[in-house]
Formats: C-alpha cells, sequence, structure tokens
C-alpha cells in the first residue's frame, strides 16, 4: 500500500495513506504502555489514557466527546504493555478537527482532581469486572506469573491499591518520562494530498517541544517454569499454558505468527479446534496466541473445560504438540498454512482503521512499512525445517508454565 512520511522538527512523524473513500480514519500512537510504569504505579498509563478525555485547557469532557462525535465521527482509545493509542473515523472534511482534537486531549489536559477520582471510580469497577470473568483475569495472573517481578506482569489496568494512590505529579511525571517526540506517530488514511496532511499536521504539531526517545525499558530474563492452580468460585475449569517467546525483531517471528495460526488461531479449522472441540468436544473455546514485543514476546494457549475433563483436554493438546514437533510439516501442509494465514491478512485490510494502526506501530518499531507483497515473501520464505525448529523450542512441554482455575469443591 502507498504511503509517505513527514517527519516534523520535534521528531513527531505525520504517516500519510491515501485512499478514495469519503471515510478517513486517523490515529496517534504513543511508544508508551504499562511496562513503563514504576511498580507502585501499576496502572498509570491506562488512568491517563482515561482522563485525557476529561477536561483541557479550553475544552470539557462534554465538548471533548462532543467534538467529533456531532459529525458522526467515532473516537476511542486503548492503552497496551507498550503502546497508547487514540483513534478516530471521520467524513474526510474533518481532517484538521480530528487532528487538532488529538493535539489539545494528549498535550494539552489538565487532570483536575475531581475528575481524576471519578475515574478512579470508573477504573476500579473496570478491574471488578475483569475480575469477573475468569477467562479475562487467568490471562493477566497468568502474565504476572510469566514475566513475575518485570513490569511486563503487571496488569494494564493496576490494582485497587495501585490505582487509588495515583495523583497528578505522577500523571505528568510519566508524561514527560515517557511521551517521547520521536517515538509518536500520526497516522491518516484518507482522500487527502500528502501537502494538506503536512500542512495541517505541522499546524497542530510542530509546536510541540522536542522530548527525544531515552530506553529506559528492562528486558525480561526467562523466568523458572512454574505450574500452579487455585480454587474459584466458577463453574468451569480455565487453563492457561505457555511461555516466553520471539521479539518483534527475531527472524523466527514469521514462522511463529504461522506455527500460532495453524495450531489455535483465527477460525475454525486450527489443529487444536478441530480436536479438543470439534471431534472430542470437550471445550467450547480453545485457542493459541502469539504477542511479539519489542524485546521478548508471549506465546500462550487458553481453554475452558469441565473439571473432570481437563486432564483428557490437556493430555489431547499435548499429543498434538508432539505430532507437530516430531513429525515435520510436508510441503503440502506448511502451503496450505501459508495460503490460509495469507488470505487472513488480505481480508484484514478491509478494517482500515486496525489497518492505519498496524502502519503507525510498524512505523515505530521497524522505522519501515512492508508492503503485503513483502509480507507475503517472508510468510513464504519459511521452511518446514523452520516451522520444525520453532516447534521444538516453543512448544517444549518441559519449558511450558501453567496456570489453572478449578471451581470450588
Amino acid at each position: 500500500m502507498e504511503y509517505n512520511v513527514h517527519t516534523l522538527p520535534n521528531g513527531i512523524r505525520l504517516l500519510h495513506v491515501p485512499s478514495a473513500s469519503a471515510i478517513s480514519h486517523a490515529c496517534i500512537i504513543i511508544n508508551s504502555g504499562s511496562r513503563d510504569e514504576k511498580a507502585e504505579q501499576s496502572g498509570l498509563a491506562h488512568f491517563i489514557e482515561h482522563l485525557i478525555f476529561k477536561r483541557t485547557a479550553k475544552r470539557n469532557t462534554n465538548q471533548i466527546l462532543n467534538r467529533l462525535e456531532s459529525v458522526g465521527a467515532d473516537l476511542n482509545a486503548y492503552t497496551t504493555k507498550e503502546y497508547t493509542c487514540i483513534h478516530a473515523s471521520f467524513l474526510n472534511p474533518y481532517l484538521d478537527r480530528t487532528l487538532e482534537l488529538f493535539n489539545d486531549i494528549v498535550f494539552h489536559s489538565t487532570f483536575p482532581e475531581d475528575e481524576m477520582e471519578k475515574e478512579k471510580s470508573v477504573i476500579l469497577d473496570e478491574i471488578s469486572s475483569y475480575l469477573d470473568q475468569p477467562e479475562e483475569a487467568i490471562c493477566d495472573d497468568f502474565e504476572d506469573l510469566l514475566w513475575a517481578g518485570h513490569p511486563l506482569g503487571r496488569n494494564i489496568l493496576g490494582t485497587t491499591e495501585s490505582v487509588n494512590k495515583l495523583n497528578k505529579k505522577d500523571i505528568l511525571q510519566f508524561i514527560q518520562d515517557n511521551y517521547h517526540t520521536d517515538k509518536i506517530v500520526i497516522a491518516v488514511l484518507g482522500n487527502y494530498s500528502l501537502n494538506k496532511l503536512v500542512k495541517i499536521g505541522s499546524k497542530h504539531y510542530a509546536d510541540i517541544p522536542a522530548n527525544p526517545y531515552k530506553n529506559t525499558r528492562i528486558v525480561p530474563v526467562k523466568a523458572p517454569v512454574l505450574i500452579q492452580s487455585f480454587q474459584k468460585p466458577i463453574q468451569q475449569s480455565h487453563i492457561m499454558m505457555g511461555t516466553q517467546a520471539y521479539s518483534l525483531h527475531h527472524p523466527y517471528k514469521t514462522g511463529l505468527l504461522l506455527l500460532n495460526n495453524l495450531l489455535g488461531g483465527t477460525g475454525m479449522s486450527s489443529i487444536l479446534n478441530l480436536q479438543i472441540r470439534e471431534k472430542y468436544g470437550i471445550a467450547y473455546t480453545i485457542e493459541t496466541s502469539y504477542s511479539p514485543l519489542s524485546d521478548t514476546g508471549i506465546f500462550t494457549l487458553y481453554f475452558g473445560t469441565d473439571k473432570e475433563k481437563v486432564n483428557k483436554a490437556l493430555a489431547l493438546i499435548l499429543k498434538e504438540f508432539k505430532k507437530v514437533k516430531d513429525k515435520p510439516l510436508t510441503e503440502v501442509q506448511l502451503q496450505k498454512a501459508k495460503n490460509k494465514f495469507i488470505g487472513q491478512i488480505a481480508l484484514g485490510e478491509e478494517n482500515r482503521i486496525g489497518l492505519i494502526v498496524a502502519m503507525a506501530k510498524s512505523l515505530i518499531d521497524y522505522d519501515n512499512i512492508d508492503s503485503l507483497e513483502i509480507i507475503f515473501k517472508k510468510i513464504q520464505a519459511v521452511s518446514t525445517a523452520d516451522m520444525a525448529n520453532i516447534a521444538n523450542e516453543i512448544l517444549d512441554e518441559s519449558n511450558l508454565t501453567s496456570l489453572t482455575f478449578y471451581p470450588l469443591g
């Protein structure tokens, strides 16, 4: 896909992706997330993401929310371990309005005490909601187990105790320490010329003071393998297992993405779904996930089933892992897996807001954005030997940490 990048003097980059549609999509990505917090400030990055919609030097909450919604646009945001993202979809005439609002809420929020207290209450309800959903709670607890003592292991939402202690000083210091202008991308997919985007982007972002990147992230070390289980007031058992995996920059990243998709990724035809759900009817949900990060990654498997079926499910899963490790894929099997993965990626481009966000992240992570052609070439370059090596490393039972929630009784 065609794109252009313009870098402002302060390091902020403007990503321009032309489109003939009447609908535009834009985002501002900041390379800062929950892993950049101090231990006692857990939940701070997510707290800031909530608060920027509350009040700025010139707008109250209603004015912020109505600035785009009053013209039918959609505005939202999210926080991850490594990013904060604000994104919007809107009709083409409202580009200036959108980029001005991004500027206002990200760089001119005032974080008043009354709004902070209200939003703490909202986030505490969000934490409670997650704790009431064992399929969500086990993910956070598993990451804490896998990355014990490391910032990546902490819950993005924080804890009741940490959120209650957050204050305005924490917020302002975190922004100063982590909102690095050369790690911020404003990306727009729409029917505009590059010159128009540069003109509007410069108007709203050129005066932001430069704040060059300083890498203070701690690279995680491999934690000991742990096997833990807990009883919970739940009806079904929930099981998660996995290991630290390849980073964004590892040569096996593409191969593991492909293996993950083959084992338990998107769609009903994954190996584990066909075996565990369709053939044996043991679990309603069984899925694997691989998330590469800047200096590490995580591969996990999750399923839920009745307590008495857990051991059988685990035996079947490990049997499928052993097959993939011991019997390398044939060229025909591998090509089928590649065709499926390539097709899913191509269809994913129809999600325009997802596409522009992914492109902006790629620019931050790699200083480059691969075309679909290059992405497909990388997938096609994965060999059967690569897949065997990856499977034997990642699916090694002796390296898999596991966490189980069992029903009481």
